[in-house]
């Protein structure tokens, strides 16, 4: 029996180092709300902007898609019945738990004051634990602040369609420079537009001046970067 246990300890530390488990490299899948460790690779983070940035540039189609992760718990119609989670209709500026009846958690009942503006509705679908901690979603939360803000403004446009706020001025301040140059029209930024000969630069106009020949016609040092062909000079 002595030699049979020793025999299964032996079998079972030879068993654990054979098959001893590593942390994967790539996870496979990851839970929404939940940043994976070392995802930046030791970069620091780009800090988020005011949810009114990516609010301006909301998309209502990819806010509904995203609800798709609320609609278990949650309806969103108009009279539509409460499930785990109350009915979401026309929520967008409420006070936090509003609809009569629903059994709120009592840290929300604590909150009821406080209004659900977009602030507000992007901190609770960022963590809703981390907001209002204690409550009983148990909904990790929305990573992406683009992500948070299609579904803000897809809850909006769902009975309230309140006015998104206006993007702070030192954010706007602080936009890469090269934004600004990727909405200039093609014309200010030196592209060519049809039927106009494009700029060439003064060097190479020199040259070619010195290298054409005199002629009655164009006078001295004539050339053809004006656009006239040679063929249309023969014709001439």
């Amino acid at each position: 029996m002595l030699a049979a246990l020793i025999a299964v300890l032996g079998l079972s530390t030879v068993t654990g180092m054979v098959y001893a488990p590593h942390k994967l490299e790539k996870p496979g899948y990851v839970v929404e709300g939940v940043e994976v460790e070392g995802e930046a690779g030791g970069a620091a983070a780009e800090a988020e902007k005011p949810i009114a940035f990516y609010l301006a540039t909301a998309n209502l189609e990819k806010g509904a898609n995203s609800f798709k992760k609320c609609a278990a718990c949650h309806t969103i119609n108009q009279g539509g019945a409460n499930g785990i989670g109350p009915n979401l209709y026309a929520t967008v500026g409420k006070n936090h738990a509003h609809i009569a009846g629903f059994s709120y958690s009592s840290a929300m009942l604590e909150t009821k004051g406080k209004t659900w503006d977009f602030d507000a509705l992007n901190e609770w679908l960022k963590s809703p634990k981390a907001y209002i901690p204690g409550n009983k979603m148990s909904f990790a939360g929305l990573g992406k602040p683009q992500e948070r803000a299609d579904v803000i403004a897809y809850l909006n446009a769902q009975g309230t369609n309140l006015p998104f706020p206006a993007v702070p001025a030192e954010v706007v301040a602080g936009a890469p420079a090269d934004a600004g140059a990727a909405a200039t029209p093609a014309a200010e930024q030196g592209a060519a537009l049809p039927g106009k000969a494009p700029d060439v630069p003064e060097a190479e106009v020199n040259a070619a001046t010195v290298a054409q020949p005199q002629n009655n016609r164009g006078g001295p040092g004539a050339s053809d970067i004006t656009g006239t062909s040679k063929n249309d000079k023969q014709q001439q």
